[in-house]
């Protein structure tokens, strides 16, 4: 198989089998009920869950400033400019899928409600999966933006995958169990149900991707002048 298509694949079919064993099994409310204790969330007020929450998006904002550092100081020192692909990827990337892709477009309009806000753990709104749209502003569930910016971590992977690959493979582990970790703190916060998690690493993921080929990281910067 290309390694384009099944750099696109691949992520897709984890996110749409997910998705129908979550639907099917009911595991959204199920593992949310498991943290809602007489209409409370207080295993989201323990550590190391309430750390993360608080962490938020500092850890993704201060990688993509380094990217924009890189990307300037690669612009001014000739010596540096393979530096300016990879930084303004970092920067791209943080706009466009934990900030417009995720919070913009999708969260603030799609109007999936909060696990502590559905009628099943103690609110008064109506449980919808994942695929159903709710009414915009109405609900901002559906996907993390937290864990959005968690799983932006792995960004440096694209970075480093063609020319360091062990190192990139440290960043993607790195950066999917931080991802993993603030989506446990969100789920047991009543933040978000397990299916906005895995749609915010989705989203991301596949974001990365095709900026990863638009960009054509994937390439030398002078087969790609010269493409």
């Amino acid at each position: 198989m290309n390694c384009k298509v099944r750099d696109f694949a691949l992520p897709v079919l984890i996110l749409v089998l997910a998705t129908i064993v979550i639907s099917a099994s009911g595991a959204d409310l199920k593992v949310s009920s498991l943290f809602c204790i007489d209409g409370k969330w207080p295993v989201g007020d323990q550590q190391p869950w309430h750390l993360l929450y608080l962490l938020d998006r500092g850890p993704s904002i201060a990688l993509g400033i380094c990217g924009l550092v890189a990307a300037i100081i690669g612009s001014r020192d000739k010596q540096r400019r393979n530096w300016i692909r990879p930084g303004l990827f970092l920067v791209i990337l943080l706009v466009l899928g934990p900030g417009l892709l995720v919070n913009v477009v999708f969260k603030e309009h799609w109007g999936r409600p909060r696990p502590r806000e559905v009628v099943q753990l103690g609110g008064t709104k109506e449980f919808l999966h994942p695929w159903q749209k709710g009414i915009a502003h109405n609900g901002r569930s559906f996907p993390s933006g937290h864990s959005s910016a968690a799983f932006y971590m792995t960004a440096p992977f694209f970075v480093f995958r063609r020319r360091k690959p062990t190192v990139a493979r440290w960043w993607m582990a790195g950066g999917l169990f931080f991802g993993v970790l603030m989506s446990i703190a969100r789920i047991t916060q009543g933040g978000h149900f397990l299916s906005d998690n895995l749609w915010a690493w989705g989203m991301v993921h596949l974001t990365a991707v095709a900026l990863y080929y638009l960009q054509r990281l994937d390439r030398d910067e002078t087969s790609s002048a010269t493409a």
